[in-house]
């Protein structure tokens, strides 16, 4: 799953991330793999004319292509941090662009929520306290956000300071 717990004495921390179904690495072999069939038919057209008129059209397509894994990439750089300790819940979302995003609340006030159709996506999942409520894991899998929210509750449970 993309996300982690960590655990201390004194506090648990989650980080998620998105998922990235194509590492680096993978990239490099399907991208090569579509330059070089890409550039196939060309070989038949050296020397003459309709090679200069075909080659252009193939150079943007595989640009385009490049871009577009690129920008994906570029996407896949949010992260968020979720911090609960007994007396304070810490999340930090910080987009591929832009200031990270930061909301906190007293640990004994802090619940999770979830959405089944309501959200923006279904099993949207949210943290309510202190008069605001914000969302985490959005970028999670429906099947994900399920497991998640139990996690959540009972990480939240378990930092609540006993009364």
């Amino acid at each position: 799953m993309p996300y982690r717990w960590t655990q201390t004495q004194d506090r648990q921390s989650l980080i998620l991330w998105p998922h990235r179904s194509l590492p680096i690495r993978g990239f490099v072999g399907v991208f090569g793999s579509i330059f070089i069939l890409a550039m196939l038919p060309l070989f038949g057209l050296i020397g003459t004319a309709l090679l200069w008129g075909m080659l252009p059209f193939v150079l943007i397509t595989l640009t385009g292509l490049y871009f577009a894994f690129m920008h994906t990439y570029r996407t896949g750089d949010a992260r968020e941090v979720l911090t609960i300790s007994p007396e304070e819940t810490k999340l930090t979302h910080t987009p591929p662009k832009g200031a990270p995003l930061k909301w906190s609340c007293n640990t004994y006030w802090t619940r999770a929520q979830i959405y089944p159709r309501e959200g923006p996506v279904p099993h949207y999942i949210t943290l309510k306290g202190n008069g605001r409520e914000a969302e985490i894991g959005k970028f999670l899998s429906e099947d994900e956000r399920k497991v998640l929210i139990g996690e959540l509750s009972d990480a939240l449970k378990s930092m609540r300071p006993q009364a």
